[in-house]
């Protein structure tokens, strides 16, 4: 990373200060990074496991196909469905708290027995595939945040870090030469002015 920077006191403070701040940061983002891998690779998981749910309920839907011809479809609707957020690792998530469905009224008398499962059918697997969709937005969530995370830890840790050490080293250097110079240059100068002293006391003598 290319710092800019001048060679004096000031501008060796500031970078100092800089460079305290993101070492001082970056454990912080690691930390974050580290809670965000974990959350992603569970929500990986639950995500598979809800997969697999969804496809049982798929299976048990198709199981009774040949009846789903006398079904009435629009018996059942999603009414309502239950949100709240919560924070991982300072990633704002949408959370699933329920499904609410709503059942129309049907005669007991002029429908098949069935009816019953075949309501509890369709909302098992509309709940599953909705679950389904929030998990896989929670994913996506986690993951770019997870990436943004890594992106900051590496550019702290590979770019901006080394490139203000770097700096504070070149102003350092530069600091001690010109130090060294100059007691070199009082040094000569004491030098000389001891050889006048010297050459002078002669001539007088």
């Amino acid at each position: 990373m290319s710092v800019k920077f001048q060679y004096n006191k000031t501008s060796l403070q500031v970078l100092e200060k800089q460079l305290k701040i993101r070492k001082r940061t970056l454990p912080i983002i690691k930390s974050k990074e580290s809670a965000l891998r974990v959350e992603v690779k569970k929500c990986k998981d639950s995500l598979s496991a809800l997969n697999a749910e969804l496809e049982r309920a798929i299976m048990r839907y198709d199981s009774m196909f040949a009846l789903w011809n006398e079904f009435d479809p629009t018996l059942v609707s999603v009414k309502d469905v239950n949100l709240s957020v919560r924070k991982i690792a300072g990633t704002r998530i949408p959370v699933l708290d329920g499904v609410e469905f709503q059942v129309k009224e049907f005669s007991l008398f002029s429908t098949p027995k069935w009816y019953y499962d075949g309501i509890g059918i369709l909302e098992e697997l509309a709940r599953a595939a909705i679950l389904c969709e929030f998990t896989q937005a929670e994913l996506a969530l986690l993951e770019k945040s997870r990436k943004k995370t890594t992106q900051k830890v590496n550019l702290f840790e590979k770019v901006q870090i080394p490139g203000y050490e770097d700096a504070i080293r070149k102003i350092k250097r530069f600091m001690e030469d010109e130090e060294n110079l100059s007691k070199s240059s009082q040094k000569i100068l004491k030098s000389l002015l001891e050889k006048r002293e010297t050459q002078t006391a002669g001539q007088e003598s």
